[in-house]
């Protein structure tokens, strides 16, 4: 079985977990293809994801010439094919609305890309909702492979109907959804005749390469892992640690990620006169981020909008507590038995979970981690999930 995988921008530093999703589904005898629309423009920090982009084949890459030659060439030998998508096409470019017209058409000439690199594959996967799963779908209208998408959430769910959501449904041989509430957002966009098209098979992480070990004594500082931006929050987290240092003066935070938030994140640093309490390091290599989760004494992510990041299964794995915020499909996961919720936005409630983290007996974190180690390793096992989509997989192409 020849499985070929399709996504956005691949390899991505902040989206790891597609690269070891499709390593764990190769571990188990599938032959994957790696397929993008086009390369991260930011330095890959890792060797794996430097490796990984020499093993992908980007669309976008061979230039409008070329594309459009390949659309003309498709259109001599398979017209029928390509007026079939033409209907798709102009289908959900009117539901984008106006001006999507030519996103859409360069949509086309990716997915008669797609299908001429994609051939020998039995099955496509996207990743993602959005232009991911339009090429697919076109790529499948022009007689491609058939295919099926992994939804994330939250913008995805956005506007279905400008996203077309409901006929990319309609047409997948299946979807996945990685929380409960995905699959309920897609269920509400599909309706209810793909509810058995919908399957959650959470992300998952290497449980054998994460080790747990107990939080360190003393004055071990939060850690938080992520893009810095408006979504994360870091902002709010920021303004929160101005808060907990008036009681608690020996607290610290790092931060690890980059992005355009970081100049109001320095800025806010410097107003409140945090520059030794709260610690920017950049993107960091997957060794260096455990290393600061092992450091540390909680994981914090303040977040408006996630679907449920791999950094709090990672945390988990690792024993530590999160901090988190209720949304999407975070409480699937966090809960009081393995860390903090509180609203998204509310800086005080933030601070006061900072703080309750603060004063928790070093036993009590202790017994938080194991269950946080427990949850991942029963339902965010990366081999079990590889066994879901490779059993997926197999039936949607027998």
């Amino acid at each position: 079985m020849r499985i070929g995988y399709l996504m956005n921008t691949y390899p991505v530093t902040s989206a790891t977990f597609i690269r070891r999703e499709i390593a764990a589904v190769e571990a188990l005898g599938v032959e994957v293809k790696r397929f993008a629309i086009r390369p991260w423009q930011e330095p890959l920090i890792e060797a794996a994801d430097r490796a990984e982009a020499a093993k992908t084949h980007y669309l976008l890459t061979a230039g409008s010439l070329r594309l459009v030659g390949y659309l003309l060439a498709e259109l001599l030998r398979n017209p029928r094919g390509v007026l079939h998508a033409l209907g798709a096409m102009w289908a959900m470019a009117r539901a984008a609305g106006p001006g999507a017209f030519v996103r859409h058409m360069a949509y086309l000439l990716e997915a008669v890309h797609l299908k001429r690199a994609a051939k020998g594959c039995d099955h496509i996967h996207a990743h993602f909702t959005t232009n991911t799963a339009a090429v697919a779908l076109l790529c499948h209208r022009l007689g491609g492979p058939g295919y099926s998408f992994t939804a994330h959430g939250p913008d995805e769910f956005d506007d279905p109907k400008a996203s077309s959501l409901a006929l990319k449904l309609a047409e997948a041989r299946f979807a996945v959804a990685i929380t409960q509430f995905a699959r309920t957002r897609l269920a509400l966009a599909g309706g209810a005749a793909i509810w058995d098209k919908l399957h959650v098979v959470h992300c998952g992480v290497d449980v054998s390469d994460l080790t747990p070990t107990p939080p360190p004594e003393g004055d071990a500082p939060f850690v938080c892992i992520g893009r810095l931006c408006p979504q994360k929050a870091q902002v709010l987290l920021v303004q929160a640690m101005a808060d907990v240092l008036e009681t608690h003066p020996q607290a610290r935070l790092v931060l690890i990620g980059d992005g355009e938030t970081r100049s109001e994140i320095e800025a806010l640093i410097a107003r409140h006169g945090l520059a030794q309490a709260v610690e920017l390091r950049g993107w960091a290599d997957g060794d260096a981020v455990k290393a600061a989760l092992k450091a540390s004494r909680a994981m914090v992510l303040p977040s408006f909008a996630e679907g449920l990041p791999i950094v709090i299964m990672e945390a988990f794995a690792l024993g530590r507590p999160v901090i988190s915020t209720y949304i999407a499909g975070i409480p699937e996961l966090v809960d009081r038995e393995a860390g903090w919720l509180v609203p998204a936005g509310d800086v005080a409630a933030l601070a006061d979970s900072l703080r309750k983290c603060l004063e928790t007996p070093m036993h009590r974190l202790e017994a938080m981690g194991e269950n946080a180690r427990a949850r991942v390793e029963e339902r965010h096992d990366l081999r079990d999930s590889a066994r879901r989509l490779k059993a997926l997989f197999n039936e949607a192409t027998s």
